[in-house]
This record gives structure tokens, sequence and C-alpha cells, in this order.
């Protein structure tokens, strides 16, 4: 269930703002931290035909004592899909900043994505955000 969303301002010449959102599904629900991470890559497509698992960066971390996979990937954005979801809608040059926490009560999901700029403009942000659940 989403938890929360934030709309992101764009960076000066995007033409579209980010939006960042919270999920958190409650215990044992929202999946697996590998298959949420494989399901982001799945929502986007690489300009030159790779597949976007090889160029997604992956890297565990530790926020305080809170063990954190997060994922750093861009290309053309899909969407997220789904039974609800509009159809699909391919946007180039976009980005995606991810991080699953794991918790006793459950995962906490962070997605941030926008235009590359956009993200690569408030990255430091979305990092004090996660930042501060070790606190």
């Amino acid at each position: 269930m989403r938890a929360a969303t934030y709309a992101v301002p764009a960076a000066p010449g995007d033409a579209e703002a980010g939006e960042c959102a919270v999920f958190y599904f409650g215990p044992g629900q929202g999946g697996g931290i590998e298959d949420n991470i494989k399901r982001w890559i799945g929502q986007f497509e690489q300009p030159d035909g790779r597949p976007s698992s090889s160029v997604a960066q992956i890297r565990k971390n530790t926020i305080g004592n809170l063990p954190v996979s997060m994922i750093d990937l861009s290309g053309s954005y899909t969407g997220g899909g789904g039974p609800m979801a509009a159809a699909k809608v391919s946007k180039p040059g976009y980005r995606l900043l991810g991080a699953i926490v794991p918790g006793p009560d459950g995962a906490v999901f962070f997605k941030f994505t926008g235009p590359a700029k956009t993200v690569a403009a408030h990255q430091a942000a979305f990092q004090q955000m996660l930042q501060s659940l070790g606190r």
C-alpha cells in the first residue's frame, strides 16, 4: 500500500516533476527484496536494447543498524504497470533511485523516479531522507 507520495520539483529544463513514493504493506507482505528490485528493473528499457539488469547499479548498505538494498537505474521508464495502470507509456531519459529497508514489522520501499536531471538534482535530499531512518 502506498503510504506517501511526494512530488519532486522538476530541475531547470525538465518538463516533468519527479515522484518519490513510499510503500508499506505490513508484516510478510509486499514481496521479497530481490523480487521488487527485479520488478523495478523490468519497468525500464535501454535505448541500445541491452537488458536493464546489465546497467542497474545495485548495492547493499547499512543505515544505523538497518540493512538497506539500493538500486540506481536510468533508461526509458515504462511505469509501474498492474491491472489498474493506464496504458504503457515509455518515458526516455528517466532515472530511478530505490531503497528497500526490511524491518520486524515488514519492509518499507522507497521509489524515486523522474527525468534523470531532476533525480540527480534531488539525489542528496533522497539520501538524507534515507539517512534519517538510522537516527
